[in-house]
């Protein structure tokens, strides 16, 4: 039981630092998959379907 305990309060403690330490690294998929190569211009012409 003692060992069951351990390794649930391991999990926690491991998970809750893994949450913390991608909360700081990761970035929003706008920022991540910006590319100095995108060209976007004005939409209103680029559109499918009825205007």
């Amino acid at each position: 039981m003692k060992s069951f305990v351990a390794a649930l309060a391991f999990a926690i403690v491991a998970a809750v630092g893994v949450a913390m330490v991608l909360n700081n690294v990761q970035e929003s998929s706008s920022v991540a998959f910006t590319t100095t190569g995108a060209r976007v211009g004005d939409p209103g012409h680029n559109l499918i379907g009825p205007s």
